[in-house]
């Protein structure tokens, strides 16, 4: 499997500790609005109002620690995900925001954040475990994600894989 290369643009919040998922997608609208688009107009905005007209489709939010603590709901990943957000780089997870947005299919990346400004454009190598600061800001090292993973991701999530696969398979390669 080749190495995934993705290219965005960085959304930097402040404060960007412990941004919960009700920071993520408020409450207001995760139990009255169903559809994924929609819900995505109002992604991060109890912190940036225009965040979901400002994100392109393969930007990045970058954040601190413990991102999307909180509640374990699936909308905060999945929304962020419709939006265009194409990778999460923190310096720490909530554990099942972590699980629930590898089963959605989005990247999470963890490693050093703090060299990173908002609006930079950055690569993430997902494969050799490296993010480059594409404005010459600097770059940072992550442990390489296992292939598990990767081929989770690159089927779209747990279910797109299983239903590809009729279950689930690691036929590419070793883990």
């Amino acid at each position: 499997m080749a190495s995934t290369r993705l290219e965005g643009r960085a959304h930097r919040f402040e404060p960007n500790d412990d941004i919960n998922t009700d920071y993520i997608i408020s409450g207001r609208y995760k139990f009255k609005i169903g559809d994924m688009q929609e819900l995505a107009k109002h992604v991060m905005e109890d912190i940036d109002p225009d965040f979901a007209q400002k994100v392109d489709s393969g930007d990045f939010i970058v954040a601190g620690r413990n991102f999307g603590c909180g509640s374990s709901r699936e909308q905060a990943p999945r929304a962020l995900k419709a939006a265009g957000v194409a990778a999460i780089i923190a310096r720490s997870y909530a554990r099942i925001f972590y699980r629930n947005s590898f089963n959605i299919g989005l990247p999470l990346i963890t490693c050093e954040t703090d060299w990173i400004e908002d609006g930079e454009r950055l690569a993430i190598d997902l494969g050799n475990g490296k993010v480059i600061g594409l404005d010459g800001g600097g770059n940072a090292e992550f442990s390489p994600l296992p292939l598990t993973m990767r081929i989770l991701l690159e089927d779209g999530g747990l279910i797109p894989h299983i239903k590809k696969h009729g279950g689930f398979s690691l036929e590419r390669g070793e883990v």
